[in-house]
């Protein structure tokens, strides 16, 4: 074997890798290039920028005495569902406390839940408000079709939605508050240019373990940096899926929900800036929200979260590119910035250059890597990641190191979903665990948890781990780039992921 590999070494091999290290480095500056771009554009916001009541008209929905009531936009509030069991009553209660005219809105609960129990307490929970005044519709269907795409798509076919102008959409672990609808509303009353008024997330456990401190990094940059650049640039970004309001007409418009891919929500908001609407992101309002607490569910969200954006790329690019309603600068920067850098190169260069070529590199001396694409642009790229959140810079080593092992997944769902393969319309509900649940299971001492081997052994990353450990130990002895620091601890967080040590239970507050 050793015999073979050296005959292909110079033949083969170092043609390969060098070609790998070009494609890698073209990868990090496109990626570096965006980061600086975005950057940039939050420096100019903050020191010049308008706010969105400056640059958009708002001012509040006055009464009137001749109109009554409809002065105010009817509104529809729409909560899908799927086995909620820990959280129903929050997202449901914080709903019903939504301040608006209580003949104006109407709640609408999309629940899919497949166990009866379940189901039984969700609608109770409904006629328990629907006693008190509330204008609440408790809505289920026979199948699980286009999951949660399917659930708002039937929502919307009910003939009281007919009197609806605007829907706002809230996941079942989110908690508005009471002034939301008063925050956006106006500016969708006042700009009829606008289709969707998007409000930012705070996570009400992010302090609950490591992990979740980790994915408050990543998500803060996405809505701090990524969403408010798309809105103040491009009036363009990808709904989140909740906490957001649409124009209903926007939304038929564009062609309503569609669940050819994982994600419904981009996919219309793609559709939509297609046809000419614009996007408001409102980074000071945000909505709470719970982050997933365990390796499994994250896993499950990340792939979801991945393979989907990688997947509409491939169905909808001929189409941006062919469309007649919006500048050639807004689609290249649809198809360029958003789809391709964020979405599919920020993935894989951030697995296949740290994590399989540079180790590579390693077991053959005669490829080098330019030092400013080993150390200089990843160290400015993570700094700029870290602009969202600087109560965790203290934690950007560790940072660094869960995301390159989460990238794992996220490149392979790429892959997935570029090629269409097998999981590319895998849809796992992200579990959730309820913050008052873990409250009022704060005084019982914890319980062992019990694990089959299985669920606690991840052959991906025990192997990577594996591979990046001998590139370590080869880099001490033959080596001379000093790589070896990078790659053990870097092996050390696979190893710790792949023996299944991080986000196996949640501990008890």
């Amino acid at each position: 074997m050793v015999f073979v590999l050296q005959q292909i070494k110079t033949p083969v091999i170092i043609p390969l890798l060098r070609l790998a290290v070009v494609l890698c480095l073209v990868m990090s500056i496109m990626l570096f290039m965006e980061k600086v771009y975005m950057a940039l554009v939050i420096i100019m916001l903050k020191l010049f920028g308008k706010k969105p009541d400056a640059r958009y008209k708002w001012e509040p929905i006055k009464d009137d005495l001749e109109l009554g009531n409809s002065v105010y936009p009817m509104v529809l509030v729409q909560i899908p569902m799927y086995n909620e069991k820990e959280v129903y009553q929050l997202s449901i209660g914080a709903t019903c406390g939504l301040s608006w005219p209580s003949d104006r809105i109407i709640i609408q609960v999309l629940d899919d839940s497949t166990d009866p129990a379940i189901k039984d307490l969700v609608e109770m929970e409904c006629w328990k408000w629907a006693s008190k005044g509330i204008n609440i519709r408790y809505e289920i269907r026979n199948n699980r079709n286009g999951y949660k795409a399917g659930a708002l798509n039937e929502g919307m076919k009910h003939n009281y939605v007919k009197q609806c102008d605007y829907v706002v959409i809230f996941d079942a672990d989110f908690q508005p508050d009471p002034d939301f609808l008063w925050r956006t509303i106006p500016f969708l009353a006042h700009n009829p240019n606008l289709a969707l008024v998007q409000a930012c997330w705070k996570f009400v456990n992010s302090d609950e373990c490591l992990m979740t401190r980790m994915q408050e990094m990543s998500l803060n940059y996405h809505f701090k940096v990524e969403q408010e650049v798309g809105s103040s640039t491009y009036a363009f970004f990808g709904f989140n899926g909740t906490a957001g309001v649409w124009r209903i007409a926007a939304l038929n418009e564009a062609g309503g929900w569609k669940d050819r891919t994982t994600v419904e929500d981009m996919d219309l908001a793609v559709r939509a800036t297609l046809r000419g609407w614009k996007f408001l992101f409102l980074g000071d309002l945000t909505v709470k929200n719970e982050l997933p607490s365990t390796l499994k569910a994250y896993r499950y969200q990340q792939h979801r979260w991945s393979c989907g954006p990688a997947n509409l790329f491939r169905k909808m690019v001929m189409e941006i590119a062919r469309n007649k309603k919006v500048s050639l600068l807004k689609k290249v920067h649809v198809i360029y910035n958003f789809f391709l850098v964020r979405k599919i190169v920020a993935h894989i260069v951030n697995f296949v250059f740290y994590c399989v070529v540079i180790p590579a590199t390693v077991l053959v001396p005669q490829v080098q890597i330019p030092k400013w694409g080993s150390f200089y642009i990843p160290s400015i790229i993570t700094l700029l990641n870290a602009v969202g959140t600087p109560r965790s810079l203290h934690l950007l080593i560790f940072w660094i190191l869960f995301e390159n092992v989460m990238s794992l997944h996220r490149t392979k769902a790429t892959f997935i979903g570029l090629m269409e393969a097998g999981q590319v319309n895998e849809w796992v509900v992200t579990e959730k665990l309820g913050d008052a649940l873990k409250t009022k299971l704060g005084s019982k001492a914890p319980r062992k948890p019990q694990f089959r081997l299985g669920d606690r052994l991840h052959v991906l990353e025990l192997g990577t781990g594996a591979y990046l450990f001998f590139c370590g130990c080869y880099d001490i002895a033959f080596g001379s780039n000093h790589y070896f620091i990078f790659l053990f601890l870097q092996a050390v967080a696979f190893f710790i992921v792949g023996f299944g040590y991080v986000g196996v239970f949640v501990p008890n507050s």
